[in-house]
């Protein structure tokens, strides 16, 4: 039996070209207004919702229409009620919220980077990018604010995949909101955790392990990880979601970095969107290496027999290459030689 091939369509392209940024702000608006939380209680009707909300009536419908057809939203005679995912990860009242992340991923600086040249970023193999340009950048502030609910459970399980030997010292470098190394001093009661970064952007880290309980187990040090002294003797060494900002030259001096701050058989947990050698799968970090050429100089994502040749150059044994499952990142875990 021969397969039906769909005739050539121009929809295709107006769905992407055009619906992908509409259905950005659409879900930007949904979280602005708190609809997902509003409805957590039950299915509301257009006129309930919109009165709940203080909006129109007819932006409500429109809205709640678009998140219908984007899969966050169901709708019956009834009204609207959340999806199974929307429940989980964008009502603000369940315990594994992300609703805060489009403070971040559509801020006006991340659009703004997105759509200004990226013919131009795809001749000059880069963009001027916030990574690394300024110190304290807002945007940097932000992300700190903003992305630490995505990386909750990322956090947990690397904690969870180090418990032996369980570290006493953790650096964690590029710190930001401090979740990682907030894990670790959480999973072991012995640990002692130190995060670097930017001054402002630490100090968001700095209120986390506070709020934790772990701050009297918490040091900071401030600065560029390029530049300032990390200090020795580390059981292990964070990157998280780090070298993704540089090309191999940059990554390897961090590397080097990371082998002379670290205790005699310490360990470097790389955590990173790692493609698949053919670069097109799986798709989030497949789609990352775009995000990282609009956003940085020279920025990429690496595969893990890239990452394993600069550990191997760095003087690391051979790493482990553990998928963060369910979450879209990889755990690369090296000790040194």
């Amino acid at each position: 039996m021969t397969a039906t091939v769909a005739p050539p369509s121009p929809a295709n392209f107006i769905n992407r070209l055009f619906f992908g940024y509409q259905n950005t702000a659409a879900l930007k608006a949904a979280l602005e207004l708190d609809v997902f939380s509003a409805l957590g209680s039950g299915t509301l009707d257009v006129a309930a919702l919109a009165a709940k909300l203080d909006a129109s009536a007819r932006g409500i419908a429109a809205l709640c229409d678009s998140l219908v057809v984007m899969g966050f939203l169901a709708k019956s005679p009834a009204g609207y009620a959340l999806t199974p995912d929307a429940a989980v990860f964008l009502d603000r009242n369940s315990p594994a919220s992300i609703a805060s992340i489009h403070e971040f991923l559509a801020s006006p600086e991340m659009v703004a980077m997105m759509f200004q040249d990226p013919a131009g970023a795809v001749r000059r193999g880069g963009a001027p990018g916030l990574a690394n340009i300024a110190p304290d950048n807002p945007i940097w502030i932000r992300f700190a604010r903003s992305m630490g609910p995505f990386m909750e459970l990322d956090s947990k399980l690397v904690a969870d995949h180090m418990s032996d030997p369980p570290p006493h010292r953790v650096l964690d470098i590029a710190a930001s909101h401090g979740l990682f190394g907030i894990a670790f001093g959480r999973r072991f009661p012995d640990c002692r955790v130190t995060g670097l970064d930017w001054g402002a952007v630490v100090a968001v880290a700095r209120e986390n392990a506070d709020a934790a309980g772990i701050g009297d187990r918490y040091d900071t040090i401030v600065g560029s990880a390029f530049d300032v002294d990390w200090g020795t003797g580390y059981d292990v060494v964070l990157l998280p979601n780090f070298l993704h900002h540089f090309d191999r030259a940059g990554c390897m001096k961090i590397l080097h970095l990371t082998r002379a701050a670290l205790a005699p058989k310490g360990r470097v947990a790389i955590v990173d969107w790692l493609p698949d050698e053919d670069r097109v799968s799986p798709p989030m970090p497949a789609l990352f290496t775009m995000t990282m050429l609009l956003t940085t100089p020279s920025g990429t994502t690496y595969t893990g027999p890239e990452l394993s040749a600069m550990l191997t150059e760095a003087t690391f044994e051979r790493p482990e290459i553990i998928p963060l499952v369910p979450t879209p990142l990889t755990l690369v875990l090296a000790q040194a030689a």
